[in-house]
């Protein structure tokens, strides 16, 4: 397997860490922001393991499972934003409704082969670097089990305002890559070239091109 696909994989496992926080929410007020990653990676890795269409890799139920599960607990805002750049503030309203939506379909699909490779991982933390105070932490963690040697995996926390210490995902980071660093690049480049318009159809024909390849699979 070539680092690509292995972080693809991961990333995905990442995905779906985020996606058990909405069964979760309640007990994620409660807890440390290490613990909240903990409690959700544990119930994700679970719910995949029991139910065979996400296994294999059913996309309309794992657009669903974004939706009604990952959406509500991660600040997409944030991480669409980040991702675009400086351009973003100069985004329309709608403008930024299509490139939320654009890149929420390019994640899912490209990280949604992963959901099928989990087996017997499981997630271990590392000590956290963070007070009670702080209101943005990264939650330091690897997967062990499988093939191969342990996997970095963290996560950017943001306190949630109004929700006490809940806990939102801004960013991810896979072997060493933040995922919103990694995009970043990529989105200057098509919006040097083409604008926020040329952004926006580029993720379009990617997402289509995407949807394209799975239902030849």
């Amino acid at each position: 397997m070539n680092r690509r696909d292995f972080v693809r994989r991961c990333g995905g496992i990442a995905l779906g860490v985020a996606g058990a926080a909405g069964a979760l929410a309640a007990h994620a007020a409660e807890e440390a922001p290490d613990q909240f990653i903990l409690r959700v990676s544990n119930e994700v890795l679970d719910t995949i393991r029991a139910d065979k269409s996400l296994q294999s890799g059913d996309i309309a139920k794992i657009i669903a499972l974004v939706d009604s599960k990952i959406m509500p607990y991660v600040d997409f805002q944030r991480m669409t934003a980040s991702a675009v750049g400086p351009a973003w503030r100069k985004a329309t309203p709608e403008q930024r409704q299509r490139l939320q939506q654009e890149f929420k379909t390019l994640l899912v699909r490209t990280y949604a082969g992963a959901l099928t490779q989990v087996s017997d991982q499981q997630i271990v933390l590392k000590p956290m670097r963070a007070s009670a105070q702080d209101k943005e932490v990264v939650v330091r963690s690897e997967i062990r089990g499988g093939k191969g040697d342990p996997v970095q995996l963290d996560y950017r926390l943001e306190k949630a305002p109004g929700e006490g210490p809940g806990w939102k995902i801004y960013d991810l980071n896979v072997m060493g890559v933040w995922l919103v660093d990694t995009y970043r690049g990529q989105f200057s480049q098509e919006i040097n070239a083409k604008g926020i318009d040329g952004l926006i159809a580029s993720l379009a024909e990617r997402n289509k091109a995407n949807a394209g390849g799975s239902r030849k699979g």
